[in-house]
């Protein structure tokens, strides 16, 4: 069963084939893909793709995705989950994204925190990773207000536009999560 969580605001509910039109209408921007490490989507078929893959991920223990849906209206503003999960290791490394139409209204932190809570309290995890391009202040704040700590950086990790980029890799523990469990 794929877990639906809520926050104040928010559902956050498992991904389906009737997502398609709004998870394309998210990864077509250029905005919204510039620090993913990928080009922006063009055609249906890509986001069908990313949900099937999203859906694969959470059946074989890889990850897990959720949709992110604003209470009382319907459609995905954007996604958020875990990916490279392991289970035997007790860690997960969080990944999300948000149409440009709802940045900076919170929706992002609300979703990561009740992710995170979920991974520790649920998941049995003890580190929750992330990895972030450099050029992406939003996200690099958003981690570090969180309480997330900066570890150091990859040389040349994600590629974007055929060009290689440093990021950024940052990890909470459980024990310093007391705040979001």
């Amino acid at each position: 069963m794929f877990p639906i969580l809520e926050t104040e605001r928010l559902i956050l509910r498992e991904l389906t084939l009737e997502d398609t039109r709004s998870i394309f209408h998210c990864f077509s921007h250029k905005e919204v893909t510039r620090y993913y490490g990928q080009e922006p989507f063009t055609e249906f078929k890509q986001a069908e793709k990313l949900i099937t893959l999203f859906s694969k991920n959470f059946t074989e223990k890889r990850g897990i995705r959720w949709g992110i849906e604003r209470k009382g209206t319907k459609g995905i503003i954007g996604t958020v989950g875990f990916n490279v999960w392991s289970p035997t290791h007790k860690r997960a490394e969080i990944g999300y994204e948000i149409h440009p139409d709802y940045w900076r209204k919170g929706y992002t932190l609300e979703a990561i925190t009740k992710v995170i809570s979920y991974g520790f309290n649920d998941m049995g995890l003890t580190r929750i990773g992330a990895v972030v391009f450099l050029e992406n202040e939003a996200s690099n704040q958003l981690l570090m207000k969180i309480g997330f700590q900066q570890e150091g950086i990859l040389r040349d990790y994600m590629y974007q536009n055929g060009e290689a980029y440093d990021t950024l890799i940052y990890s909470i523990l459980k024990a310093e999560a007391h705040h979001l469990i």
